[in-house]
């Protein structure tokens, strides 16, 4: 985890860099209005980008310790608990959340015009701090999901509670996607 961190602070470094210098570019009214939506439109893209990253890593994460549980299991010649399955596919609903910032995204790109033009600062850090959120929900879910994994198969019980405590960890996510659909409904009214 600290890996993964630690390759983030840069780029988050030089996602600030390139904000600042946006942001005075858009006050001296130097980015022509076509490349502001272009910029909106990488923006939606990173909102699904960065949470299938996370549901990628999540869902391996999971995988394997399904895998090894199912290893255990046959070795013991216990049955294999199917619904490890679940576990394993928990953190998939993240890429799709970020698909749906991603579509309100492009549809606030549809409706900037010139008169709203620095509008696309906004819609960019929703876009991209959304996706990174749903990401790190997702990375968190397949670690917790790896754990459920290795405790179900070795008891045989408990999968109500585990599954209550993935969700809670996809709350954050849906915390996510219910705020920037606020937020960028109120950017599309302005």
């Amino acid at each position: 985890m600290s890996l993964l961190l630690n390759s983030l602070t840069p780029v988050l470094a030089q996602a600030a860099d390139a904000a600042q210098t946006a942001a005075s570019a858009v006050a001296a009214q130097d980015i022509p209005f076509f490349e502001q939506k272009a910029l909106i439109y990488a923006a939606a893209f990173t909102s699904i980008g960065f949470a299938a990253i996370g549901s990628a890593y999540g869902c391996g994460s999971a995988s394997c310790a399904a895998m090894g549980a199912w290893k255990k299991c046959y070795a013991q010649n216990k049955p294999a608990p199917f619904q490890l399955l679940i576990f394993a596919g928990a953190p998939l609903s993240q890429t799709i959340y970020g698909m749906i910032v991603m579509f309100i995204v492009m549809g606030g790109a549809a409706s900037v015009s010139a008169a709203t033009a620095g509008q696309w600062i906004a819609y960019s850090l929703v876009g991209i701090l959304a996706g990174i959120a749903m990401g790190v929900s997702a990375l968190w879910q397949g670690i917790s999901a790896a754990a459920a994994c290795d405790a179900f198969a070795e008891t045989g019980k408990g999968f109500a509670n585990q599954l209550m405590a993935l969700g809670i960890v996809e709350t954050v996510a849906i915390f996510v996607l219910a705020f920037s659909i606020v937020l960028l409904s109120s950017l599309g009214a302005a």
